[in-house]
C-alpha cells in the first residue's frame, strides 16, 4: 500500500486509545497471546497439583473406611475427606473451565494472527450456508463473497446464526449513505476493544452450540392456548396461587394438631382438579420450555457481557437499547425464565416432586412461565436482531483493527438526476490478495465519465481490476474499510458477469445464462441505488459482429439508464465503443512484457487500448505448437 490514511473520517467519532498504541495488531495480538499462555501454564500446574490432592484424600477416606470397620476411629471422621474431597473437586472444576477458556482465547487471538499475515484461507466459517444461492445473485459469486478463501470468511467472526446471516445480508445488499455512515461509527468504536471482540467470540460459541435460536424465537411468537386467553391466565394464576396458600395453611393447621386432615385434603383436591382442568394447555407450554435451561443460561451471558458496555456510536447506542425492556436489562429478563424453568426441571427429582405435586406447582410455574412470554415474548425476536447487527459489526471491526492501513471510505451521498454515481479510489487493491503480492491502481468513475473499456492480453489483470472495484464497493457499503490508500463513493448496487457457468441440469449454454444475467443487470439499470456494473469479456460467446453490435448497444443502453461501470475485452473491436460514446465513455489496458522468453505482467492499468496479445506465446509456453 501507498503511504497511510487515518483509519476514521472527520465524520466518525474517535474511539477510545488501545492501551498499547504504539504496538502493531499482530504485536498486540502475540503479547495477550504469551500472556494466556503463561496462565495456562500457571492452571495446568494447579490441575496437577488438585489431582494429587484429590487423589491422596481419597486414598485417606479409604484409610478412614478400613479403619472404621475394624474400629479403630469413628465412622463420623469419614465426613472430613467427603468434604474436602467435595471442595478439591469443585476447585478443580472451576480452574479446568478457566482453562479452557484460556486456551479458547489463545485459539481466537492465533486466528487474528493468521488473518493479519494472510494465512487465513480455508479457515473459520466460509458462508457454506449462503454458497448456494450466490449464483443467483447479482454479484456474491462473482466477487468470491463465499467459498475457501472467500470475503466471509476473512470478515466472518459472529458466532450465532442470526449473526452469520446479518452480516452476508450487509454483504448482499447495499446500505443507505446515512446507514453505512452510521456503521462506519461503530466498528470504529469496536475495532480497538479487543477484550470485547474476544469476550464476544467465546460467548457466542456457546450460544451457537446450545441455543436452537429460530425454535426460542418461534416459541416466544406464538399463538397462546385458547384455555388462557385474555384474562383467564391472571385468574387462573390468580386461583392457584390461593388454592396453594390454603394448601399450606391447612397442612400446618394439620400439624400442629389444630384440625385434622379434612381441610388439607380438600385444598388439595380442589388444586388438583383446578390442574387437571389446565393439563392440556400447561403440557402445550412445557414442550415449549422443556430441557431450556442451558440455552438460557448461554443466552444470558451473550446478553449480559453486551450490556456491559457504554457506546458511544448512535448505531450501538440504539443496538443496546435493543436489549432492554421497560428499563430491565434482557439478561435480567432472560435469567427470570431460567429460573422458572430450572424450577420446573426439578419436578423429575422424586423428593422435589412430592413436595411440589400439593402446590400444584408443575401447573404455577408453566403459568408464569407463559406469563413471561406473553409479556416479553416479543422482546425475543428484538433481541436476536440486535445481537446478530453486534456480531456483523464485530466482524467488520475486526477487519478494521487487523488492517489498519485500510482508511474507511468517504460516503457521499446518493446520486441523482443525471449526476453519474461516484467511485474515485487512490492505490485500490483486492483485499484477498496477500498484501505482498497486491497490485494497487487508481481509479475514477464520475461525473461525465460513466464508462471504462479494459482491453489487455490474458492473464494481465483485467478480471482482477473488475473484482477489485466490486468487492471494495461492497466492504464500503456494508461498513467496513476499503483496501486503497481513499476512496470516495456514492451508493451504488453492483452487477456483474465475472463468473458465469453453463448447467447441464438447467439445459443451460454459458452464453445463455450470460444472457440471462445481463438481462437482470440491464433491467435493474435505472433503479436506485445506481448500478455499477461489472462485466468481463462481454458476449464472448458469439461472433465478433454480433458480438460488437449487441455488447455496444447494451452499453449504450447501461449509460443511458444512469448506471456506470467497467468492461473487459479481449476483441480490439469492441474497444472503439469507448469512442461512439464520446466523454462518458474511456479506454484503459493493461499489457505484458516478453523478457528472455518470459512472459511478465506489471498489473499496472495505462490510458488508451493494448495494441498486442499473448495469446500466441502463451500456447507455445505450455508446449503447443503454433
Amino acid at each position: 500500500m501507498e503511504g497511510k490514511v487515518p483509519p476514521v473520517p472527520p465524520t466518525v467519532s474517535d474511539p477510545s486509545p488501545d492501551p498499547t498504541p504504539d504496538r502493531s495488531p499482530d504485536q498486540i495480538y502475540q503479547r495477550r497471546i504469551d500472556g494466556l499462555r503463561v496462565e495456562i501454564g500457571r492452571l495446568g500446574r494447579w490441575d496437577s497439583a488438585l489431582v494429587w490432592g484429590r487423589t491422596v484424600v481419597f486414598l485417606a477416606a479409604v484409610a478412614l473406611v478400613v479403619l472404621a470397620i475394624r474400629g479403630q476411629v469413628s465412622w463420623r471422621w469419614l465426613g472430613l475427606p467427603v468434604l474436602v474431597f467435595a471442595t478439591l473437586a469443585m476447585a478443580h472444576d472451576r480452574i479446568l473451565r478457566r482453562r479452557d477458556r484460556r486456551q479458547a482465547a489463545v485459539s481466537w487471538h492465533q486466528a487474528g494472527l493468521d488473518r493479519i499475515f494472510d494465512r487465513w484461507a480455508g479457515q473459520g466459517d466460509a458462508g457454506a450456508a449462503f454458497q448456494a444461492a450466490a449464483d443467483d445473485h447479482l454479484y456474491a459469486a462473482d466477487l468470491d463473497l463465499y467459498g475457501r478463501g472467500g470475503l466471509y470468511q476473512l470478515l466472518c467472526a459472529a458466532r450465532t446464526p442470526v449473526g452469520q446471516v446479518t452480516l452476508a445480508a450487509w454483504l448482499q445488499s447495499p446500505a443507505s449513505a446515512a446507514v453505512a455512515r452510521q456503521r462506519q461509527a461503530a466498528v470504529a468504536e469496536i475495532a480497538p476493544l479487543v477484550d470485547l471482540r474476544q469476550d464476544l467470540a467465546l460467548v457466542a460459541t456457546t450460544v451457537r452450540e446450545e441455543v436452537r435460536e429460530e425454535a426460542l424465537m418461534a416459541w416466544a411468537l406464538r399463538a397462546g392456548a385458547p384455555a388462557l386467553a385474555g384474562p383467564r391466565l391472571g385468574r387462573w394464576r390468580a386461583g392457584l396461587a390461593a388454592v396453594a396458600l390454603a394448601t399450606v395453611a391447612a397442612a400446618v393447621l394439620w400439624a400442629a394438631g389444630i384440625s385434622g386432615a379434612w381441610p388439607f385434603v380438600a385444598a388439595f383436591v380442589v388444586g388438583y382438579a383446578m390442574s387437571r382442568g389446565l393439563r392440556e394447555p400447561v403440557s402445550v407450554i412445557l414442550a415449549g420450555v422443556d430441557h431450556r435451561a442451558d440455552e438460557l443460561a448461554s443466552l444470558a451471558a451473550l446478553m449480559a457481557r453486551l450490556e456491559r458496555e457504554q457506546f458511544r456510536s448512535p448505531a450501538l447506542a440504539a443496538l443496546r437499547q435493543a436489549l432492554e425492556t421497560e428499563g430491565v436489562p434482557a439478561s435480567r429478563r432472560i435469567a427470570q425464565l431460567r429460573r422458572l424453568v430450572d424450577l420446573l426441571e426439578q419436578r423429575r427429582n422424586q423428593l422435589a416432586g412430592l413436595l411440589m405435586a400439593p402446590l400444584q406447582a408443575t401447573a404455577q410455574l408453566a403459568l408464569a412461565v407463559e406469563a413471561w412470554r406473553r409479556a416479553v415474548g416479543p422482546a425475543v425476536v428484538r433481541w436476536m436482531t440486535a445481537v446478530g447487527e453486534l456480531e456483523a459489526l464485530v466482524s467488520l471491526a475486526g477487519f478494521a483493527f487487523e488492517h489498519p492501513d485500510f482508511p474507511f471510505p468517504e460516503i457521499l451521498d446518493g446520486a441523482s438526476g443525471a449526476d453519474a454515481p461516484i467511485f474515485d479510489a487512490q492505490a485500490l487493491g483486492h483485499p484477498l490478495i496477500p498484501a505482498a503480492r497486491r497490485v494497487v491502481n487508481d481509479l475514477r468513475l464520475g461525473g461525465e465519465l460513466r464508462l471504462l473499456v479494459v482491453s489487455g492480453s490474458n492473464m494481465s489483470g483485467k478480471s482482477t481490476l473488475l473484482r477489485t472495484v466490486g468487492v471494495n464497493a461492497v466492504l464500503a457499503l456494508a461498513g467496513a474499510p476499503v483496501c486503497a490508500r481513499g476512496l470516495r463513493i456514492s451508493p451504488v448496487v453492483v452487477g456483474a458477469t465475472l463468473r458465469i457457468n453453463d448447467s447441464l441440469q438447467a439445459g443451460k449454454s454459458r452464453f445463455y445464462a450470460e444472457l440471462t444475467r445481463l438481462k437482470l443487470i440491464v433491467d435493474r439499470a435505472g433503479a436506485a441505488p445506481p448500478l455499477l456494473f461489472l462485466l468481463d469479456e462481454i458476449l464472448h460467446g458469439t461472433n465478433s459482429h454480433d458480438r460488437r453490435i449487441g455488447a455496444e448497444a447494451i452499453l449504450r443502453g447501461l449509460v443511458a439508464r444512469g448506471a456506470t461501470g467497467l468492461v473487459t475485452t479481449h476483441d480490439l473491436a469492441l474497444a472503439e465503443v469507448a469512442g461512439t460514446l464520446g466523454p462518458r465513455a474511456a479506454n484503459v489496458h493493461f499489457e505484458d512484457h516478453l523478457e528472455a522468453g518470459v512472459m511478465t505482467f506489471d498489473y499496472r492499468m495505462k490510458p488508451g487500448v493494448v495494441r498486442k496479445s499473448n495469446a500466441l506465446e502463451l500456447m507455445r509456453a505450455v508446449g503447443l505448437e503454433v
